[in-house]
């Protein structure tokens, strides 16, 4: 039977996994919300319903305390052939970056004579 410490130690151990799971699933969530409703504001079609996790590392926010900085891709069609890649970096719910599809934007057109 194991010893009192060595049980305090694996409940901790399974505590903190269970929080890092957890925050990394948030940041998924929050991922595909993000993703799925920038291809609706652009009028593009979201691929795969889903975002990928690409990287992650620590970073420190402009308070100086240390974060998961947590970088994601989805994929987009604007014509239902191709198939384009966005690219989003969260730190906690914060989103810092964003690359992918915008809404279209008329352009004046100026005739001159």
């Amino acid at each position: 039977m194991p010893d009192f410490p060595t049980m305090i130690f694996v409940m901790l151990a399974a505590f903190a996994a269970f929080q890092w799971w957890s925050s990394a699933r948030a940041a998924a969530e929050r991922a595909g919300r993000l993703g799925r409703d920038a291809c609706e504001r652009a009028g593009v079609q979201w691929l795969d319903q889903a975002v990928h996790a690409h990287s992650m590392r620590l970073r420190r926010g402009d308070d100086g305390r240390l974060g998961v900085e947590r970088s994601f891709r989805f994929e987009y069609s604007e014509d239902g052939v191709q198939r384009h890649i966005g690219h989003l970096v969260l730190r906690g719910e914060q989103l810092l970056a964003f690359s992918g599809p915008t809404r279209p934007q008329a352009v004046p057109i100026h005739w001159t004579n």
